[in-house]
């Protein structure tokens, strides 16, 4: 058996440039990332998605959640195009109004779980086409749950959420609005909280280890933050001759950006900088794998899941391609039926056509022929009326000869008297 030997090669051949060449196509394509946020109405969750990416998404002319007259749970999409060092990320937004604010919350989850799984599906059909050229990604690569600083731990909707979504997306539990605890409080309550997900055993976002030393302690630096206790605000006040982003209190400012403050910068340094990839990647190698293979193992011989209790279908990828061989046979079938149909017409057409030239002669014909016919009567009326002057003028002829005839005969009767 040959075995393989790594080669060690001294001469530069060029290959070292391989990372360089994604990058470019990488920065040419641009990137995308969709952001689900869940908690309850106040809780800061358009301040804070303001803060995070620097953006006017929620404003005064399109106001968060909570300002709108709401009813029911219901998800929304705000997508914004946010532009850095030549680099385009097409960001979206989930949005969740009316979460836990009604008086019965049972299944005010289920629009979140419809959302994802319909994201989930629409990605599986499209990459289930021949054509699988244009496949725009719009699956919930990250959930940040919103956790009310109440500092008695999670209440029994927080816990009963999270069970029914941990295996579908990256959770990542926030503390919001951690202003409102003393430092103390604000420990105390991570550990209650991470002790319940415990018990519950609760699947939240689980940073990759690596072997990089530098890189592990910033992972152990996140793990040991979790949950994230945060602030949001879109107000910048000066502090000590500084301009900073912060929140104005009689005792003091609160600023978003320090860490003793909050985890604000913690957040956003995993969020965006260092893990948006691999939360993209867990989306895409954990969560969606586990939903494409529990559909296409639910997927009969005709192409009907038997699992789902919508009367949806979901495509296996030789039932999409053989309707879509049907639906071509169909459309090329109805164009040879429409081309039937034109041929047809024109073809009665020309025999209209025909018809009505053919009726047209026979009409010319039948009136030539009664022309010629009344003709032929005329002439032989005229011929009639010539024999019959001929006769009479015969006639007339022959008594003028006979008068003549008996004249002459008259008068050699009187000449021979005379002689005599």
């Amino acid at each position: 058996m040959a075995m393989k030997l790594q080669k060690n090669v001294v001469a530069y051949v060029g290959f070292a440039d391989l990372p360089n060449q994604v990058y470019r196509k990488s920065v040419k394509r641009g990137f995308e990332f969709t952001l689900m946020v869940v908690g309850e109405s106040g809780l800061g969750k358009s301040t804070l998605i303001n803060s995070l990416f620097l953006t006017e998404l929620y404003s005064a002319e399109y106001p968060g959640p909570s300002h709108r007259i709401k009813k029911t749970v219901k998800v929304e999409q705000s997508k914004v195009l946010v532009k850095e060092g030549g680099v385009h990320l097409l960001l979206t937004i989930v949005d969740t109004p009316g979460f836990g604010d009604a008086v019965d919350n049972s299944d005010c989850w289920q629009p979140v779980i419809d959302h994802i799984d319909s994201k989930f599906e629409d990605f599986l059909n499209a990459e289930s086409r021949v054509n699988r050229r244009l496949m725009p990604d719009s699956r919930v690569q990250c959930c940040l749950y919103f956790i009310a600083p109440s500092g008695h731990g999670l209440k029994p909707l927080d816990i009963e959420f999270m069970k029914r979504l941990h295996e579908k997306v990256n959770i990542i539990p926030l503390i919001a609005k951690a202003d409102t605890m003393t430092p103390e409080e604000c420990q105390q309550f991570k550990k209650q909280i991470m002790k319940e997900i415990q018990e519950h055993k609760i699947k939240i976002y689980e940073f990759p280890d690596t072997e990089d030393e530098e890189e592990m302690k910033v992972v152990r630096k996140f793990k040991d933050r979790l949950p994230l206790a945060v602030v949001g605000s879109n107000t910048i006040i000066e502090v000590n001759g500084q301009r900073v982003r912060g929140r104005q209190y009689p005792w003091g400012v609160a600023e978003v950006e320090n860490g003793e403050h909050c985890d604000f910068t913690i957040l956003r340094n995993m969020l965006i900088r260092t893990h948006m990839q691999d939360l993209k990647d867990v989306t895409n190698n954990v969560h969606y794998e586990n939903y494409r293979s529990k559909k296409l193992a639910a997927v009969t011989y005709n192409g009907v899941d038997n699992n789902r209790n919508k009367g949806q279908l979901t495509k296996s990828p030789l039932a999409q391609m053989e309707e879509e061989r049907r639906d071509h046979v169909a459309k090329m079938k109805k164009m040879e039926q429409e081309m039937e149909q034109v041929f047809e017409m024109k073809v009665k057409e020309k025999l209209q056509k025909l018809r009505d030239s053919e009726f047209e002669l026979q009409r010319r014909h039948e009136q030539m022929k009664k022309n010629l016919e009344a003709q032929h009567k005329e002439l032989e009326e005229k011929r009639r009326q010539h024999e019959e002057e001929k006769a009479s003028w015969e006639a007339q002829q022959r008594i003028l000869e006979q008068q003549k005839l008996d004249a002459s005969r008259t008068l050699e009767k009187n000449k021979k008297k005379k002689i005599f």
